[in-house]
């Protein structure tokens, strides 16, 4: 079973939660030492050409389970604006916890979500609303291990103070943790002081290390985009390279090694064990 992400909370620096879209990309973040991974809206929509906007709730439930079948890792889920108003957002609580998930990701952007917003314009539900979201999102649980992330855009759209005040309302509605993105480092303490909850922000892992964050208290670092940025960069320089010289560039040896290696990555182990004891079995 995964850890409960509040296990995870209140350590000397911040719980890393890197994108998994599928299981073998969760393998591969276990193998690595993680103990979460996001699924992230805005990757997905990307995955699928469609816009974090456009997902279905069926979508996202679908690639949670999938990862959770497979893993052991806690994984957080990204449900946007909860796919419609509180009612829907109930029942988009049932159905992620029931997809084996240990947390969502709510925000307060409007419903409908807007594609507009992958392109930095972002419109703010009334602070009530999201309220009135969270309360149902909390009622509509079943474990209270299974956690509600309160995230807020207000710091960008309207104003730090005005962040601290929608994080306070969330909090008060059985938000368990509180998230925002800050814009100057003097915010991180401030939000530090401000509540008694944990706090989570989404920026690159590679900054996790860097003091601002090793040592601010805040307890989770959810990363979106390290791992489909440099997989796409990846596959970018390698198709362009052959098509330009007739070569990836790639170490042959090392690729067919490599793609030798997935079987047991996506974790087939157990399923030969199961053909060599019956199918494959010699008498």
């Amino acid at each position: 079973m995964p850890q409960s992400l509040l296990a995870l909370s209140g350590k000397s620096q911040p719980a890393v939660a890197p994108l998994a879209l599928d299981p073998l990309t969760a393998h591969i973040a276990a193998e690595a030492g993680f103990d979460l991974v996001y699924v992230s809206g805005g990757a997905l929509g990307y995955a699928y050409g469609v816009s974090e906007a456009l997902l279905t709730l069926t979508e996202v439930a679908d690639v949670t389970r999938r990862i959770t079948a497979q893993c052991e890792l806690g994984v957080i889920v990204d449900i946007g604006v909860g796919f419609g108003d509180p009612v829907h957002v109930a029942r988009t609580i049932k159905e992620i916890e029931r997809a084996g998930a240990v947390a969502v990701e709510l925000e307060d952007q409007v419903t409908p979500k807007r594609v507009s917003h992958h392109r930095g314009i972002e419109h703010l539900e009334p602070t009530q609303r999201m309220v009135e979201k969270i309360e149902q999102a909390v009622g509509a649980r079943r474990s209270d291990e299974f956690l509600i992330i309160a995230r807020t855009a207000a710091v960008k759209n309207e104003s730090f103070s005005a962040a601290l005040d929608r994080l306070h309302a969330y909090a008060n509605a059985g938000a368990d943790v509180l998230m925002f993105m800050p814009e100057e480092d003097e915010q991180i303490s401030k939000a530090r002081d401000a509540f008694d909850k944990p706090l989570a922000t989404i920026t690159a892992m590679d900054q996790v290390n860097a003091p601002k964050w090793r040592d601010s208290g805040w307890d989770f670092i959810i990363d979106p985009f390290t791992a489909q940025v440099l997989s796409v960069q990846a596959i970018k320089n390698a198709y362009q390279g052959y098509m330009n010289s007739g070569s990836t560039g790639a170490d042959l040896k090392a690729l067919f090694a490599q793609y030798h290696s997935l079987d047991l990555l996506a974790g087939l182990g157990p399923l030969y064990a199961i053909e060599d004891e019956t199918t494959e079995r010699r008498d």
